[in-house]
């Protein structure tokens, strides 16, 4: 990390991962590369059979992740990542699966 990202504000990516992403250790993974990332936030099963990941940081951890996401290194078999933008609001302590 520079001393510019550090100074940077925090952002928020939420994405929504759809595929063969349920029942193949996909919250682990993603929780383990956000942890390495130094990300906070959440990644849960939605009851459509998608992912929803929820991750604050810096944006070059943020970028990291999401290219992980859309990687062939990510369980399963990924179809699609949408992904949305926002400032991030702190309300994470950690990182987490739900």
């Amino acid at each position: 990390m520079t001393p510019q990202d550090a100074a940077a504000p925090a952002r928020r990516l939420t994405a929504r991962i759809t595929g063969n992403v349920q029942a193949v250790g996909f919250r682990y993974r993603t929780l383990q590369q956000a942890l390495r990332l130094g990300l906070t936030g959440v990644v849960e099963n939605r009851i459509d059979g998608s992912v929803l990941v929820v991750a604050e940081g810096s944006g070059p951890a943020l970028e990291e992740l999401l290219q992980w996401l859309n990687s062939p290194a990510a369980p399963g078999s990924v179809n699609a990542v949408q992904d949305s933008w926002s400032e991030a609001t702190g309300e994470f302590g950690t990182f987490s699966t739900a």
